[in-house]
């Protein structure tokens, strides 16, 4: 009589609660419905690198003392302590990211002159700049360039 009277009071509370708004299990109908997978798609994988291709790989140098205050192609005068570089093709004003290849060190510089004129250059960096990427000694380096497009 007690085991009856048990079942009883859970089938009332299960229909109480049910109609309380809390959620039931799904029939097996619904089951057998749920059991198509789910694919989210993602545009967005933060492992990948956006841009793995390089835009240049070759020997950087850097420019400092001698040309402290003289005017840029851009118009402002040089400040061997700013970290700005000179390339030849890039617009002025463009971003970009030098990488030191044999150090990994890596540091943004604005494209404000014109340079390198030696034929086996790509880009000349600010003093400052060759201090953070761990040339400043040896006066060249190979480095990898990539433009820098702020996310």
């Amino acid at each position: 009589m007690r085991r009856r009277f048990a079942e009883i009071l859970a089938v009332v509370f299960s229909v109480a609660s049910v109609g309380a708004g809390a959620a039931s299990g799904p029939s097996s109908l619904e089951a057998v419905k749920l059991t198509k997978p789910v694919v989210t798609v993602s545009t967005h994988n933060p492992q990948k690198p956006r841009n793995p291709k390089p835009y240049q790989v070759g020997t950087a140098s850097w420019y400092g003392e001698q040309f402290q205050g003289k005017e840029t192609a851009s118009g402002e005068p040089y400040d061997m302590r700013d970290f700005t570089a000179a390339h030849l093709s890039l617009p002025l004003g463009t971003y970009v990211r030098v990488t030191n290849l044999s150090n990994g060190k890596a540091v943004i510089l604005r494209i404000n002159d014109r340079g390198p004129y030696v034929e086996d250059r790509i880009i000349d960096v600010s003093y400052n700049a060759a201090r953070a990427l761990g040339f400043k000694d040896r006066g060249l380096q190979k480095v990898r360039v990539d433009v820098y497009r702020p996310t």
